[in-house]
């Protein structure tokens, strides 16, 4: 799995890691900061990081003996643009519903 679009449905496919990314919309954290909700091991943290990492979410900075991680959104845009035609299908679907469902009472009340 090598595309960017794979890669990050991949990424966000676990709840932990959704949960690492509204957390660092906010701005960036270490691992500790991280892993403070969660009652896994910081190692099992740094897994999702990497995995996180790879798919280009997030990007390690280096401050002093800390490395905290700050989003990167774009593969978010990507995403959000992909899924955006779906959106569309499924609005178009349900204007089609709607004017039919017009026209039934429509005719129900003639």
């Amino acid at each position: 799995m090598d595309d960017t679009l794979s890669l990050t449905f991949a990424a966000l496919a676990d709840p932990t890691r959704r949960a690492m990314l509204e957390r660092l919309a906010q701005g960036p954290a270490t691992v500790n900061e991280l892993a403070e909700p969660f009652t896994i091991s910081l190692p099992a943290v740094s897994k999702h990081l990497k995995v996180l990492e790879h798919a280009g979410l997030i990007e390690r900075g280096r401050e002093a003996q800390y490395r905290p991680a700050q989003l990167k959104a774009e593969p978010l845009k990507d995403a959000v643009d992909w899924l955006e035609n779906y959106r569309q299908n499924w609005e178009e679907n349900f204007d089609r519903l709607a004017e039919y469902l017009h026209m039934l009472q429509d005719e129900e009340n003639q």
